[in-house]
């Protein structure tokens, strides 16, 4: 199976893990903004070869997942980071709130007819974690679920993270490779990026009266966030707690280890293989044979 990369911002398996001690800025011998834009354009070329290969080679699935905050910038780490990246290979998944007849299945069926095949890219942004994140904070989204049993909240998170690290075990056994990105935003920087978009005609689309509104509940998502880290990063399907109020330093951060773990599959484009050798020769002096062609 694949193992996670190491890095600064791994989360560990060993329930250490604080959402106090997590950075929301690049520390201190960070590269500049100018040497991280150039870093990334570098980044975005190793990315895009590692993809063909990976689609090429067709063994490994890799599925990439984002949670954070609203503000906390998923949607342009997501296309910056994979703007160099084949669209044939690469399929993006927002998952917002479920519809009824996802609501009539479990909590993971939403996202497992979503998840990528073979030789492709995947990425949630947003996931099944909503169902411990978003769900945690505001209990009585599970009325809808109409679930058949009800423990008490405690156990039924507990039971969605055994349920949640069972399936991507699996996904994992079976080929997949699963790297989750939490990015990590400040409450404060949040502030400024939402009134960036209300003072911004061309952002207003994207804001959203309901973020403001959610800001009353921060201390909750933090607590959410930190028990789910603990509960889900495991080598297998790591967790890196990413910097978000630098942008340029979240996205190469981002880039660079989603390069190291395609890097650590060793894909190889497929070997020699003599009979398609040969038919590719026959096929050669056919066309080299063909009159009057253009």
């Amino acid at each position: 199976m694949f193992e996670a990369v190491p890095s600064p911002f791994l989360v560990p398996d060993d329930d250490s893990f604080r959402i106090e001690d997590a950075r929301t800025r690049p520390p201190k011998d960070a590269p500049s903004r100018e040497e991280c834009v150039a870093r990334m354009e570098k980044r975005i070329g190793e990315l895009s070869r590692l993809q063909s290969v990976l689609y090429a080679q067709d063994r490994w699935a890799v599925l990439v997942i984002f949670q954070a905050m609203d503000a906390a910038g998923k949607d342009g780490t997501i296309g910056a980071v994979m703007s160099g990246v084949n669209p044939t290979g690469c399929d993006v998944h927002s998952f917002k709130q479920p519809s009824a007849e996802e609501l009539d299945h479990d909590f993971l069926w939403r996202t497992g007819i979503r998840l990528p095949e073979r030789g492709r890219i995947g990425i949630f942004n947003r996931s099944y974690y909503e169902e411990t994140l978003v769900v945690r904070v505001h209990p009585e989204y599970l009325e809808p679920q109409h679930l058949p049993h009800m423990p008490k909240l405690k156990r039924l998170w507990k039971e969605r993270y055994e349920s949640i690290c069972d399936h991507e075990k699996h996904l994992a056994r079976n080929g997949t490779m699963i790297v989750k990105f939490w990015l990590n935003v400040s409450k404060g920087e949040q502030r400024r990026r939402f009134l960036a978009r209300i003072e911004d005609r061309e952002r207003h689309w994207k804001f959203n009266a309901g973020d403001i509104a959610e800001r009353r509940y921060w201390k909750r998502y933090q607590e959410a966030y930190e028990d789910v880290l603990r509960a889900t990063s495991r080598r297998w399907a790591p967790w890196y707690a990413i910097p978000a109020d630098d942008k340029p330093f979240m996205r190469l951060t981002v880039a660079e280890i989603l390069v190291k773990s395609l890097k650590s599959l060793g894909s190889k484009y497929p070997g020699f293989d003599p009979k398609l050798n040969a038919d590719l020769a026959r096929m050669k002096s056919a066309l080299e044979r063909e009159k009057g062609s253009r």
